[in-house]
């Protein structure tokens, strides 16, 4: 059984905190280079090398590539082989916190759905645990903007929707989050499963490298025609029009009931961040 110190967990997700909201992911930062060097729009493409030039600006500047920096959403898988010294997920809020105030990130969390006072450190964490095999711990931490969570939807379909109706819901999604949610955005969609977990897959989607597709040919196909057809839709950069609504998008999928067909579309920005350390 391998020892693991909780204080390691908080010195690390610190880290990850900082190094997400300053640093895109290079398959995000690539796919932004690409929109912009394909998009035939003139006014989209000036957008789009804008971004570009601010994703460039916050690496080497070091500072937020956003002033939003997000809720911070973590994802660990545990190894059922580590024993952690301390209290797991206090190590992990304590850490955000370090973060954000060390990091001098804003603090947008508040305490309470309906008094709204600010808890002025950014906790709690939103935490999603597995236990997994080994003797090792990876932890992610995926800041999350609000201007595209709120744009995120879950509807529990009947079966007979079918595969028809999955699509007319991800792109009824898109169409009423327009230019809310800053793009071209990220999508992660979820299918099957039950009403939480369709929820967490969709998210979950969001930290598969955009240049990645589904390893299930049926649901390749299915990623490629909804990204065409949200591209289709010409919302554009910044819903100002154009070919590039959207950078990329990934489906995850669970078994589910015979009577149900959930589906979850967590909408992301351009800004889809995320780091990752494994322990």
């Amino acid at each position: 059984m391998r020892e693991l110190s909780a204080s390691l967990i908080t010195e690390t997700i610190a880290r990850l905190c900082i190094d997400a909201n300053r640093n895109l992911p290079e398959d995000v930062a690539c796919a932004l280079r690409t929109a912009a060097g394909e998009e035939p729009y003139a006014p989209a493409r000036g957008i789009l090398d804008i971004l570009v030039r601010n994703e460039g600006i916050a690496r080497k500047t070091q500072m937020p590539i956003c002033q939003d920096t997000g809720m911070a959403i973590v994802f660990a898988d545990v190894g059922q082989d580590v024993h952690i010294t301390g209290d797991f997920e206090q190590a992990i809020h304590e850490g955000v916190k370090r973060g954000y105030v060390d990091g001098l990130l804003r603090k947008s969390v508040v305490a309470d759905p309906l008094r709204r006072v600010n808890t002025r450190d950014n906790t709690p964490a939103i935490i999603h645990t597995r236990l997994v095999p080994g003797d090792q711990v990876m932890l992610t931490v995926a800041p999350k903007g609000f201007g595209s969570e709120n744009m995120s939807r879950l509807r529990m379909l009947t079966p007979a929707a079918g595969v028809e109706g999955v699509k007319d819901f991800v792109l009824e999604t898109v169409r009423l989050a327009g230019a809310n949610p800053c793009p071209p955005m990220v999508l992660g969609i979820g299918i099957g499963g039950d009403f939480e977990q369709v929820a967490e897959m969709a998210k979950r989607a969001l930290m598969i490298p955009l240049d990645q597709c589904s390893a299930d040919p049926y649901y390749a196909a299915l990623e490629a025609e909804l990204l065409a057809a949200v591209n289709a839709t010409g919302i554009g950069p910044q819903g100002l029009g154009g070919r590039t609504t959207c950078l990329g998008l990934h489906i995850l999928t669970a078994p589910t009931h015979i009577a149900g067909l959930p589906v979850a579309v967590n909408v992301s920005c351009h800004v889809t961040r995320h780091a990752t350390a494994t322990l």
